[in-house]
């Protein structure tokens, strides 16, 4: 997990330093370097810059989002399974409640797994956890139906087991691949081009180095904010644990109702 709140601030000190240099920069300019056939040049050099910049950024922002929000709905998928699983290995009846205790311990672990106490403790692919789910396959596998009915319970049970493991595997494979860190330098580049050329014809008073502050601060948030939105899980912003915990909560109601020991 990359620590996006340390590269917000080095965006900012960045983006903000280039703006004070731009300003320092032109009190050495000679005064005709300054006017406004120049001024004008600049502006429109820098607007394409300004542009593509926009432009970016908005694209990056929205894919952050939009992975944000599809980490959540596997989240919640997940949780579901689970519940729809419980539910199908309580109608199956006394011979599945192994099962079922697994399932739950498996719920409890997946929980912690994803949203533990501590961000920074996020594991997308414990091993142990895995091991759960493989052994609760095993039980489910073993199970004898007695009749047709039990046998599509089974049959139902396997397909909402495969279910759980795919999801497993795609919130591992897709927490922490986000945009390249390369690709995030570059547009920091085009930003600080930008800023350097606001504060090269800026007015040297403190309205405009509050103004340019906070440009700068927007900017570098916005560039936080779509790396935290990558992520899913950690950070500042996290996907919602209330369906995986509520998952749990009822599991372990369920069993408790069925007079099944943890």
């Amino acid at each position: 997990m990359i620590n996006t709140l340390t590269i917000g601030i080095v965006v900012f000190a960045v983006i903000f330093s280039s703006a004070l240099a731009g300003m320092k920069l032109s009190e050495y300019l000679p005064a005709h370097h300054l006017k406004n056939d120049t001024k004008d040049l600049v502006n429109v050099s820098t607007a394409v810059i300004a542009t593509i910049s926009a432009l970016v950024l908005g694209l990056l922002i929205s894919n952050a989002n939009t992975n944000f929000s599809r980490i959540g709905g596997e989240v919640t998928t997940l949780s579901a399974s689970v519940l729809r699983l419980d539910h199908i290995l309580e109608e199956y009846g006394a011979d599945a409640e192994p099962a079922r205790k697994m399932l739950l311990r498996f719920a409890e672990q997946k929980s912690v797994d994803l949203f533990p106490a501590n961000p920074a403790n996020v594991r997308l692919n414990n091993l142990s956890t895995f091991e759960l789910h493989q052994r609760m396959l095993d039980m489910i596998l073993d199970l004898i139906p007695a009749n047709p009915r039990d046998q599509w319970r089974r049959e139902q049970a396997l397909t909402l087991v495969a279910r759980i493991g795919d999801t497993r595997w795609l919130l591992a494979e897709e927490g922490g691949h986000g945009t390249p860190m390369t690709f995030v330098a570059l547009l920091v580049f085009w930003l600080a081009l930008l800023f350097a050329s606001f504060g090269l014809f800026a007015p040297h008073n403190p309205t405009a180095v509050v103004i340019l502050t906070l440009c700068a601060l927007a900017v570098a948030a916005a560039v936080g904010m779509f790396l935290e939105l990558e992520q899913g899980f950690g950070g500042l912003v996290r996907v919602s644990p209330q369906p995986m915990r509520q998952a749990v909560q009822i599991l372990q109601a369920h069993l408790e109702r069925s007079g099944v020991g943890p």
